[in-house]
């Protein structure tokens, strides 16, 4: 029996059937402008995160199953995956307004966003093995065709190859991560494979290693982690920076619920040394991120290095987890702290695009006089990826080097990771400081205003109101955060 109250299946009639409806409207429609598209859109997420928070506040996630086979649960847990993937919905389809008005297809395009965003909730919500694949598989074909958009885009149809070789490749190994996972225990429901991995003899025990492995690869993929990173920039510089705004805040943070599903609660239940094995990913991941970043002159690209150095911090709490009561609590709030970031970023460079056709940093001398909003926008959402107080960012940063260094009473390398994350936000500092110089203290070629994109002068003010008022009040999203930490005692480990 199907719970059609439930938040899950909401959420997926809602931006299913209208993702469906817009091409047809399309075709029906003798007018082809993007402005009504763009209108339903946005009218169909904004339903959908008003209904999410409604259930939250009346108490309606029931944190049950909804089918009786058990493949999607209604908790916290989705809900917050849910609430941060829906925001950037909302962001990346007000920010493409402007960016879309004279461009091709835009019924195609806004349907695509919509049906994306089904997977990636679906993901959040998903308990079980082959719901959680063909959710992935419905988050990933729509990107796919809108990372290569720009069709006479020479970058951008590169952009959509990779993406789409190095996605092919992550499903792949998922899948087969699923097979082994499902020949070892028969069954495909994470807490049913999860006991069953404890119940395996010495024997088997390599194989559900290899499981496991093969889903930190395949997630990996999509998240952006080194070394499963190389597809990332390329496809980011080539995708339209509002698309950019979806993979970078969007999709990126739907691996990372994927990964808190089962990566996490599966390597727990093996009793391995996933913990130092992650730490050593998060490091090398925010050191290599900042390092390329900094070498970079495209914004976009620069920004795509960022968001893998980014990724690197949400795996501190992750790799101490298993110790540090608030390790995971502080991942989910930066990953809620970093999607509205990271997506006001790209959509301020879609402003730029739209307004100056331009995407170099030499290009962007004298921003602060000429798009002063958008210029404002882009400099708080980079000083709060920085972490710089009083910003949301420093927050969650402060959590996640905090639950580092609690975490050494029992690890003992684990205050190491805090180390490394401070230094990487110094190093990060260093070129967003270059941007925000750029933009105010050198002059460019014309000190004359521009008019600005009033979509992207909308996100922006959105923007700067979420991170700083976050920064000032962050309490409640902290608590909502820990609500949201999913259940691990009670999982049987091997000993």
């Amino acid at each position: 029996m199907i719970d059609f109250t439930s938040t899950p299946i909401m959420l997926t009639l809602i931006l299913g059937a209208v993702g469906v409806l817009i091409p047809v409207i399309n075709v029906a429609r003798k007018e082809k402008g993007s402005s009504v598209y763009g209108a339903i859109t946005l009218g169909a997420l904004l339903a959908a995160i008003g209904f999410v928070i409604y259930q939250i506040i009346t108490k309606h996630v029931t944190q049950s199953a909804i089918f009786s086979s058990n493949v999607l649960v209604d908790d916290k847990f989705g809900s917050f995956f849910a609430i941060a993937m829906l925001i950037v919905g909302i962001m990346t389809t007000v920010g493409s307004f402007s960016y879309m008005r004279k461009r091709a297809n835009p019924a195609v395009y806004y349907s695509l966003i919509l049906l994306s965003s089904v997977g990636m909730i679906l993901i959040a919500y998903s308990t079980d093995l082959v719901m959680l694949f063909i959710a992935w598989e419905l988050m990933s074909i729509p990107t796919y065709v809108l990372a290569g958009y720009l069709k006479k885009d020479p970058s951008s149809n590169e952009a959509a190859i990779k993406y789409f070789l190095f996605g092919a490749l992550s499903s792949g190994i998922i899948i087969y991560g699923i097979s082994i996972a499902y020949g070892l225990t028969g069954s495909t429901n994470i807490e049913q494979v999860i006991v069953g991995f404890s119940k395996l003899g010495p024997d088997m025990m390599p194989l559900a290693i290899l499981a496991v492995g093969m889903f930190i690869a395949g997630f990996g993929f999509k998240i952006g982690l080194v070394p499963f990173h190389m597809w990332l920039p390329d496809a980011y510089e080539g995708a339209p920076p509002t698309i950019a705004a979806l993979l970078a805040a969007g999709t990126k943070k739907a691996g990372f619920a994927a990964a808190l599903r089962v990566i996490i609660m599966g390597a727990i239940a093996l009793n391995l040394h996933w913990a130092f094995a992650l730490a050593v990913i998060a490091i090398v991941t925010m050191t290599v991120g900042n390092l390329a970043a900094i070498k970079q002159r495209n914004l976009t690209r620069m920004l795509a290095y960022s968001s893998i150095g980014q990724a690197g911090y949400i795996l501190i709490g992750l790799s101490v987890a298993p110790v540090s009561p608030i390790g995971i609590q502080a991942s989910l709030f930066h990953i809620l702290n970093h999607s509205v970031m990271k997506a006001s970023t790209f959509i301020a460079v879609a402003g730029i695009v739209t307004t100056l056709g331009v995407t170099h940093i030499e290009k962007i001398k004298g921003l602060g006089k000429r798009m002063p909003i958008t210029a404002l926008g882009l400099t708080i959402s980079l000083l709060a990826l920085a972490g710089v107080p009083p910003l949301n960012g420093f927050w969650s940063k402060l959590m996640l080097f905090g639950s580092a260094i609690d975490a050494g009473h029992t690890l003992s390398w684990a205050p190491y990771l805090a180390v490394a994350g401070v230094l990487n936000s110094a190093l990060s500092l260093a070129y967003y400081g270059w941007i925000i110089r750029k933009m105010y203290f050198e002059e460019g070629e014309s000190n004359k205003r521009l008019k600005e994109p009033k979509s992207v002068i909308a996100v922006m003010i959105f923007s700067i109101i979420f991170i700083v008022g976050i920064g000032i009040y962050p309490d409640p999203v902290i608590e909502f955060a820990k609500s949201a930490v999913p259940i691990m005692s009670g999982l049987p480990v091997i000993h």
